[in-house]
C-alpha cells in the first residue's frame, strides 16, 4: 500500500498548477477546514427556510459525531505519518490540522455531513460530496495526505453518514 500511496502522489507532484489556479486551490482546500459550512447554512436558510435547515442540522448532527468519534480512535491508533514528514523533500503546501495522517479527516467528516445533506437536499448535497473528494485529492498533491487516507476518509465518511442515520432513527435525535 505504501508503494503505491508514493507513487501515486509523486505522480500527482509531477503536474504542476499556474500561480494563480495554486493559490485559487489552496483557498478552496482551505474551505474543508470547515469554513464552507457557513455558506451551507446560508443556502439552506435562504433557499429551503428556517425549519428545513433545523431539520438537516438535527440530521446532520449525529453523523457529525459518529464520524468524529471513529475519526479520533482511528487517527489516534494508526498514528500514521504524513508525506512532508516521511519525504524529505517535501513541505506541506496547505497546514494540517493535526498531527497525523489517517484517515484524512477533511474527506471523512465533511463526507458524512455531504453525504447527510445531499440525502436531505440533492440540489446543493452533490457539491457536498463532490467538494471534500476533490478537496481530499489536492490535500495529496500538497503533501499532507496519502492516497490510501482519501480512500479511507471516503469509506468511513460514509460509514459515518449510515451510523448517523441510524442513530437519529433510534434516538430521535430531538
Amino acid at each position: 500500500m505504501h508503494n503505491l500511496d508514493v507513487r501515486f502522489f509523486h505522480f500527482l507532484r509531477r503536474h504542476s498548477f499556474s500561480a494563480g489556479t495554486g493559490k485559487f486551490l489552496r483557498f478552496y482546500t482551505r474551505l474543508g477546514d470547515g469554513y464552507v459550512w457557513a455558506f451551507v447554512i446560508a443556502f439552506l436558510y435562504f433557499f429551503y427556510g428556517k425549519d428545513y435547515l433545523l431539520l438537516t442540522i438535527k440530521h446532520v448532527a449525529p453523523a457529525i459525531l459518529a464520524s468524529l468519534a471513529i475519526y479520533w480512535i482511528v487517527k489516534l491508533t494508526v498514528r500514521r505519518k504524513r508525506p512532508f514528514d516521511l519525504l524529505k523533500s517535501v513541505n506541506a503546501e496547505v497546514p494540517p490540522l493535526d498531527k497525523y495522517s489517517f484517515p484524512s479527516g477533511h474527506v471523512m467528516n465533511n463526507l458524512a455531513v455531504g453525504f447527510t445533506v445531499f440525502a436531505d437536499a440533492p440540489g446543493i448535497g452533490w457539491l457536498m460530496i463532490f467538494m471534500p473528494i476533490t478537496w481530499g485529492f489536492l490535500r495529496v498533491y500538497y503533501g499532507v495526505h496519502w492516497l490510501s487516507d482519501v480512500v479511507a476518509g471516503i469509506i468511513l465518511g460514509f460509514l459515518s453518514f449510515w451510523l448517523g442515520k441510524i442513530m437519529y432513527i433510534i434516538l430521535g435525535f430531538v
